[in-house]
């Protein structure tokens, strides 16, 4: 999908808005940030789950681009 620009169109923005509410929702992102924030709380991290949802959310986004660039066949 990749990442929107500051002076993209309203209705890309909303897109992407719209992918990453899909991501946060799903089981998988909720069972990674929950792994996430409880390995995070053994390590005396802090803001622990903020930190956990951004790691989390970063991985599913990293993730995506990773297949999106095998399937074209660029990295």
């Amino acid at each position: 999908m990749g990442v929107p620009k500051f002076d993209s169109p309203e209705e890309e923005i909303k897109k992407w808005l719209n992918h990453i509410a899909l991501i946060c929702l799903s089981e998988d992102f909720q069972n990674l940030k929950k792994e996430l924030e409880k390995i995070y709380l053994q390590s005396d991290i802090e803001n622990v789950q903020l930190v956990a949802f951004q790691d989390a959310l970063y991985a599913f986004l990293a993730q995506e681009e990773d297949e999106l660039s095998c399937q074209t066949g660029t990295s």
